[in-house]
């Protein structure tokens, strides 16, 4: 188990031995000159003189007009655990779930409520009944999949909400189940990936990676090719697994680990790979971003500019956001830098997704932002209840659907 720090904090994983220990308690000894977390990241001061403080946003001239088009709660949210719990959107529905408050299905179009589905635990001897849902639910081929805090994996029927099965996994699951190819692929926070017959619920195979002692708060979903399982681990590698099997095809670096200490080291490969065609992109938490040959894992390109979360993918760039808080537009072709934007600097930025000709991030304080595509600079900004929004935005049939930490999920619209 990796023990909570929130947004893009460093987490630990447990010590196995008494040596282990030491070694954490020696990283915090060396970090607590530190005034805050965020300081960490912050890269200096800002140019007013406030050192480690959020970038204070200024006021924009909207080019695109955006509208909310619904809102609704999911239920008690993440809070400060740290799971970036986000909504999955599958057939024209979205599938939402919370810490309590069990799983959702709505419209997409209107945010009416489709059903809604509570698990209970089966030992009525624990104090709390309820199963504690993290992460984000999989969706598709007619399931919605969830994980728990506890290990739970638990099968939906995505048109009615009914339970199809329930299976366990080795550690917490704070990852979204991806599903395919007759499968049900679960990534633990042990670095395990476990695959499930999408029918029966049976395990069907399952492979185990090394964490590092100091890592991320956070997991990549498994990202599916034809017959491949591509796998972003913790220590800043990207692994090809045989879907039929689990067997290693190939292993790539994304950013070595490099540095004098534990937190100088942090690589972590926690946004989902990126597949389109026969390009994987991949990117760190080490301000790399990669390009990769997915059926030999050959490197195309590789930029020293990447982030925690997702990658927005545009038809012909990328976009980054890195722990910094710049936000990068990147050429889909070469990897090199073709606009930069700083003015969210320090602001715990979410991962980026594209809707339209816009590039869209959340912040620590609740604000969506809209970059334009070609040049970076502000399009419009919303605010989104006040609180985090950690998890990765969702655009799907042109609508963008953000998850804030207290469960709140929000719609939007461009006009």
């Amino acid at each position: 188990m990796k023990y909570v720090n929130a947004g893009g904090s460093p987490s630990f994983s447990p010590a196995r031995n008494v040596a282990r220990f030491a070694a954490v308690a020696l990283c915090a000894v060396a970090l607590s000159g530190c005034s805050t977390v965020k300081g960490w990241f912050g890269g200096g001061k800002k140019d007013d003189g406030k050192p480690n403080e959020p970038t204070e946003l200024t006021d924009i001239t909207p080019s695109v007009k955006v509208d909310k088009i619904w809102s609704v709660n999911a239920g008690k949210g993440e809070d400060r655990i740290g799971v970036r719990q986000g909504p999955a959107v599958a057939d024209g529905r979205v599938y939402a779930a919370a810490i309590k408050g069990g799983v959702h299905a709505y419209d997409l179009q209107t945010g009416k409520e489709v059903w809604h589905y509570v698990p209970k635990r089966e030992d009525k001897d624990k104090k709390d009944k309820d199963i504690r849902l993290s992460g984000g639910p999989g969706a598709g081929d007619g399931l919605v999949v969830i994980g728990g805090l506890d290990g739970e994996v638990i099968a939906l029927d995505a048109a009615t909400g009914a339970e199809k099965w329930k299976a366990k996994v080795s550690n917490e699951v704070i990852a979204a189940p991806t599903i395919g190819l007759g499968m049900v692929f679960v990534r633990s926070n042990d670095g395990r990936v476990t695959a499930f017959d999408a029918a029966s619920g049976e395990r069907r195979w399952f492979w185990s990676h090394e964490v590092p002692m100091l890592s991320v708060r956070g997991n990549a979903s498994p990202t599916l090719g034809p017959g491949y399982v591509f796998v972003g681990n913790d220590d800043g590698t990207l692994n090809a697994l045989a879907a039929n099997d689990g067997r290693p095809t190939w292993d790539a670096p994304v950013a070595l680990p490099e540095g004098r200490s534990e937190l100088d080291r942090m690589a972590d490969v926690d946004g989902a790979p990126v597949l389109e065609g026969a390009v994987l992109y991949a990117t760190s938490f080490k301000k790399r971003t990669v390009a990769i040959d997915a059926p030999s894992g050959r490197p195309i390109w590789v930029s020293d500019h990447g982030g925690v979360g997702r990658l927005g993918v545009g038809s012909d760039r990328l976009i980054v956001a890195d722990p910094t808080g710049l936000v990068f537009g990147l050429d889909k072709a070469s990897g090199s830098a073709l606009w930069q934007q700083p003015s969210l600097a320090r602001r715990n930025l979410s991962g980026a997704a594209v809707q339209g000709d816009y590039a869209v991030v959340g912040d620590y304080d609740g604000y969506i932002h809209w970059l334009k595509l070609d040049t970076g600079e502000f399009a419009a900004r919303a605010r989104v209840g006040g609180k985090a929004l950690r998890a990765n935005p969702v655009v799907v049939d042109g609508v963008l659907v953000v998850q804030n930490v207290e469960g709140e999920l929000t719609a939007f619209k461009l006009q």
